[in-house]
This record gives C-alpha cells, sequence and structure tokens, in this order.
C-alpha cells in the first residue's frame, strides 16, 4: 500500500497569487494541492485531513485568526502558514501564540521561504510519525499477556496482579531473583496503563555511584557542581505523565532516601544547585531482589520510605517453582534465537527437556535463555539433544580455575572478577556479598590491570 500523499490546503482570495502559491508548491510531486478562496471552503473540507494549510490573513468572508483557531479546535496537528501583505509585529505574535507555525510575508522571495517552510514541516511531520510507530512497535510488545511467558499456577498469578496494577497509578514493588525478570513486568503494567503514552524511564540505583544518583534523579543546574556546564533535567522530569522504574532500590544510599521521600509526598523534586521546586507527575515502580524489611533492621532502609512506596507487591517466582514454564520458555527462547538469526527452527528432545527440568537454575529466566542460545548454536540438526544443554557452567569455571595454581591474592582476584560478572558488575553489592570493603575491591582490580 502506498504511503498516503502529503495534503496541502491553498487558502487565498487573490486570483493571481493563488496561482502562484498553488504552482509553487506544485513543483513538488509528493505534494497534492488543493485551493480555495473563502474560510468557509477551507473548514467545510478539513474532513480530508490536510497536513498544511497556507492562510492568507484577509479572506473575504473571516479572518485568519478566525479561520486558525477553528482549524486548531478540529486538528490541532495541522500546520498553518500565515500568509500576507502586512508585518505588524502585533499581528504575528497574536497569529504565533494560537498556533500558527509561521508568518511570511506576501514578497518577491516567497518562493523560496514558502518551500523552504513546507519541508521543514513535512520532516518534523515524519519525525513524529516514526517516534509514534516506535511508541506503538513498543506498546504492542509490552501489552500481550504472552510477554511474561508461562502457564503455572504462579505464572497466572503474576498475571493476575499485573492486570490489577495497570487499572490504577498504585505504586508497585517487584520483588524476586536475580534473572526472574522485573523490569520486564514493569514495562508490562506501564504499557498497559493509562499512562503508556508517555515515558517508560527505568534507573538502576545500584548501577550510579551514590555521589551522583541525586543528579541523575532529579536534575542539576548550570554550575552547580565541577563539571555541570548545563542545566540538565533528571529522570523524575523526563519520566513526567509516565512511569519512573527505580531497579536496586534497595541500594539506595539512606542519605539519599529522605530527600525521595519528600519528592513522592510533595510531587515536586529540586535540581542540585537549585532552591525552586519543579511539580512531577509520575508512577512509580520499584524493583529488589532484597528483603527491604530485614534492610530495615539493618539500618539501611527508611521505614517511612519504605511504607511510602510499598503499595501493590508483586513477588516474582524463581523460575525452580515454575513448573514446566521452564519448558515454554526454553520453546520460546529457541524460536526466537533461530528467528533473529535466520536459522531453521529447532525442537528440543525428551531427554534434552528432562535435563532442563532437572535443573534449579539459579540465574533463572536469564540463565535458561543463555543455555538455549548455546544449545541452538552448538545443534547441527534440527534436534537439540541433552549433549546440547550446558548446565552449571558457573561451576565450570570455579573448576578450571582451582585446576591451576595460583597465589592466593591471585585467586582473590579472579574471585572478585567472577562475582562481579555474576552480578552485573555491581561493586557494592559484590562488596557485601563477599564481605569486603569497596575499596579493597577497587584496589584489587587496579592491580590486575597492572599485571
Amino acid at each position: 500500500m502506498s504511503e498516503r500523499a502529503f495534503k496541502i490546503f491553498v487558502v487565498e482570495d487573490d486570483e493571481w497569487y493563488n496561482r502562484l502559491l498553488v504552482h509553487t508548491l506544485s513543483l513538488n510531486p509528493d505534494y497534492e494541492i488543493q485551493s480555495f478562496t473563502t474560510g468557509k471552503a477551507c473548514l467545510d473540507n478539513l474532513h480530508q485531513e490536510p497536513d498544511i494549510i497556507t492562510l492568507d490573513y484577509r479572506l473575504p468572508d473571516m479572518k485568519g485568526l478566525e479561520v486558525l483557531k477553528q482549524v486548531k479546535e478540529i486538528n490541532e496537528d495541522i500546520q498553518i502558514i500565515l500568509i500576507s501583505e502586512q508585518d505588524d509585529i502585533e499581528v504575528v505574535v497574536t497569529l504565533l501564540r494560537h498556533g500558527a507555525y509561521d508568518y511570511i510575508i506576501k514578497s518577491k522571495d516567497i518562493r523560496e521561504r514558502l518551500l523552504n517552510t513546507v519541508n521543514n514541516i513535512r520532516l518534523g511531520s515524519n519525525l513524529k510519525k516514526e517516534i509514534v510507530n516506535l511508541r506503538q512497535e513498543v506498546k504492542k510488545k509490552y501489552t500481550d499477556q504472552k510477554t511474561i511467558i508461562g502457564n503455572s499456577v504462579a505464572t497466572r498469578k503474576v498475571y493476575e496482579l499485573i492486570e490489577k496494577a495497570t487499572r490504577t497509578n498504585i505504586t508497585v514493588t517487584i520483588t524476586g531473583e536475580t534473572g526472574t525478570g522485573k523490569e520486564l513486568v514493569a514495562k508490562a503494567i506501564h504499557y498497559n496503563s493509562n499512562r503508556s503514552k508517555h515515558p517508560f524511564v527505568p534507573i538502576n540505583v545500584a548501577a550510579i555511584p551514590k555521589e551522583l544518583l541525586e543528579s541523575e534523579l532529579f536534575g542539576h543546574e548550570k554550575g552547580a557542581f565541577t563539571g555541570a556546564a548545563f542545566r540538565r533535567i533528571g529522570k523524575f522530569e523526563e519520566a513526567n505523565g509516565g512511569t519512573l522504574f527505580l531497579d536496586e532500590m534497595a541500594e539506595m544510599d539512606i542519605s539519599l532516601q529522605a530527600k525521595l521521600l519528600r519528592a513522592l509526598q510533595e510531587k515536586e523534586i529540586i535540581r542540585v544547585g537549585s532552591n525552586s521546586p519543579v511539580k512531577i507527575d509520575c508512577r512509580i515502580i520499584i524493583a529488589t531482589n532484597k528483603d527491604l524489611l530485614e534492610e530495615i533492621k539493618k539500618g539501611n532502609f527508611r521505614q517511612d520510605l519504605y511504607y511510602r512506596l510499598y503499595g501493590l507487591p508483586i513477588e516474582l517466582p524463581p523460575l525452580r517453582e515454575r513448573e514446566n514454564d521452564v519448558i515454554i520458555l526454553a520453546k520460546h527462547f529457541i524460536d526466537l534465537f533461530c528467528k533473529e538469526n535466520k536459522m531453521a527452527s529447532k525442537v528440543l528432545t525428551t531427554e534434552a527437556s528432562s535435563r532442563l527440568l532437572s535443573y534449579s537454575f539459579p540465574g533463572n529466566i536469564r540463565e535458561l535463555k543463555s543455555v538455549i542460545e548455546l544449545a541452538v548454536t552448538l545443534s547441527e540438526q534440527n534436534e537439540i539433544t541433552a549433549d546440547h544443554i550446558v548446565l552449571g557452567r558457573g561451576q565450570d569455571i570455579l573448576n578450571d580455575l582451582f585446576s591451576n595454581e595460583f597465589s592466593l591474592r591471585e585467586y582473590d582476584i579472579r574471585i572478585v572478577k567472577k562475582f562481579l560478572d555474576k552480578y552485573d558488575n555491581n561493586i557494592k553489592l559484590v562488596a557485601e556479598k563477599l564481605d569486603l570493603g569497596v575499596a579493597t575491591i577497587y584496589r584489587m582490580l587496579k592491580e590486575s590491570n597492572k599485571e
């Protein structure tokens, strides 16, 4: 199907000038031109949905401003170029304030000016359509219930909670082990809610140094600190009207938690280096793989912030508790990987399925996806056998590690690197897991880079 023609209405009562404008615009074969001599005739044909209207300011039946207002009330996406002999600045300002795209004075260079303006509008229109199409594609991806794949009792419970979450703007707390798909659930909630036309803005709290996180969330003013060369809006303002997803929420420094609590209670933020509050309107979804109540007992998390954020809890079950979902997901990942790599589809043998079901998948869905992609790659035929299912590769790595003779310091460094790989380079979390200081890990990494 061919693309819809780019329609332009020329509204001009002067016959000679009407012909001039029509001829000028008709030089581009992509433009479909219709001309009118009165404002009423133009308004009566708006059902044809023109992209642009060139509008004479003085028409025999009505003023250009009146036509402009009525067009914008009917379809605000139509761009209007006012054309007139007068150059009264107050008139120009008034017309632009009411939504005119441009004001062109009738002169000898009007042809070039008109074509440039129309071309700019068309480029902007195409960009806008691309953005709308991209948003629709993303929304379609996450509005399908099968985005969260499986039919186990535990998975169906997650479906039900996601559906409840989409009905209101309640804050949602998503918990679960690493690799269970917490961000996927957050996106499914956002793109099925009444905020779906607005941004979904994710931020991994653990991945940003605590001294920079405040600026990331709230933005900063020019000169607020060394290196702040210009004003920057934060994630809260980016997400205005939409959803802000705070991943790894338990890792937020407790000193910043107080500022977050205030922002949520007052529904306003203050950029770093400013005293002026900025109103915000965004839904909050948080995710964590930690027990926040335990973090409160340890003094790592504010109790008042916990109750402000808790909202609707959604706990994602680990893959080992999702019955036959392992096989359903495995088949999905096989089809997806084959399609992405232009390969013929492959099937799991009974033995391969049994091998998958016998494993606990500590890395959950993320690990399963990795296992399946390797299995598809290893398989030469259209079947994936048990031999192609390589499980527990983390244990294999450790076995290889200890089969060599290294110094104790070298072993320490290798273990730290292994944990950093496992936890997505979250140094703070690795330090906690290994009971080491953050500075110690940085020092060890620095030493290894010198080798």
